[in-house]
Parts: C-alpha cells; sequence; structure tokens
C-alpha cells in the first residue's frame, strides 16, 4: 500500500508533463542550403500574445545555436499553428452479470484516474521554402498544459517543447 501512496504521485506527474512529438519532412531537401529564417508575416499562431513572445525568444535562441540566422530575406519561413483541447478523464466503472445453470453471479469494477483530465496543447511548427513556397519539415508537439500557471512555468514548458521539438532538426540522412 505504501508503495502506491508513493508511485502514484509520480505517475501523475510525469503523464503530465511529458512532450510527444511527430515530425514529418520532404526526403528530397537539402537542409545545408538553408542558413536564414523569419516567421510569416501574418502568422496568427493561436497563443496568446505574452505566449507568443515566450515561444519566438525561445525559438530564436535555439535556431541561432544550431546555426541559422533571423534575416530579412530568409530562405525559409516559420509558421506556427496552435489549439488546445481538454482530455478526457482516465476512469472508468464496469458492471457485469452472468450465469451457468443454477450459478448467477455479478461483479463491479471501478478504475482508478491516472492523470485525470486537463488541458493539451498542440503545437505546430511548418518550415516553408521561401523561394519555392514548398512546405519541407513539419513538427507537431503535444504536451500538458496548466492555463492558471505563472509565466516561469510556462516559458519552461515552452522551453521543453522546443527542446523535444528541435532536437532531431535538421534531420539526419
Amino acid at each position: 500500500m505504501r508503495y502506491l501512496i508513493r508511485v502514484i504521485p509520480l505517475v501523475i506527474l510525469f503523464s503530465c508533463g511529458a512532450v510527444q512529438v511527430n515530425y514529418d519532412y520532404d526526403r528530397a531537401t537539402d537542409f545545408s542550403n538553408y542558413a536564414t529564417y523569419n516567421y510569416f508575416s501574418d502568422m496568427d499562431s493561436g497563443l496568446s500574445g505574452l505566449d507568443e513572445k515566450r515561444l519566438l525568444r525561445v525559438l530564436d535562441s535555439t535556431l541561432q545555436a544550431k546555426g541559422y540566422l533571423l534575416a530579412e530575406e530568409p530562405d525559409f519561413l516559420i509558421n506556427i499553428l496552435s489549439s488546445s483541447y481538454q482530455r478526457a478523464p482516465n476512469n472508468s466503472v464496469g458492471v457485469g452479470i452472468g450465469g451457468t445453470g443454477r450459478n448467477v453471479g455479478g461483479g463491479v469494477s471501478v478504475g482508478i484516474p491516472i492523470g485525470g483530465s486537463g488541458l493539451t496543447r498542440n503545437i505546430q511548427f511548418d518550415f516553408v521554402d521561401a523561394e519555392k513556397d514548398a512546405l519541407f519539415w513539419q513538427a507537431v508537439s503535444e504536451s500538458g498544459y496548466r492555463d492558471n500557471a505563472s509565466p516561469s512555468v510556462r516559458e519552461a514548458q515552452l522551453r521543453k517543447v522546443v527542446a523535444k521539438v528541435f532536437a532531431k532538426f535538421p534531420p539526419e540522412k
């Protein structure tokens, strides 16, 4: 019992903070041709104004650490789209009745709500070749999100997202 009391909070803690990322890219793209970037002028990220500033600041520092430069005439443009949704609670209740011959039995099963319901935020990063106007790389992240989090917690979460998204950028052939 003591073991469960210690393990359940850890499971809840780690399940809320995990960042999942899906990547896709054009295999014919030569990523060494790209050295400069900028953002779409009409980008509507779906984030709050402050979260968008935080994300762009973290993204700029990450890309510049990888050797890319922010430029007025870029090699590629970045578009960011975001959405959030309410997760369904992770619990269940089951009732069953059965019998054979003269024997009748029944049962009730109750699931333990691990992880609970909460907000999930998807952030999609699209990289578009500025000259060809063609998408060449895309990543979609999914992570837990607290609407009432402090600014430092929000920035830390965005740092986790960007670190995980750009851990495999540019992709290796």
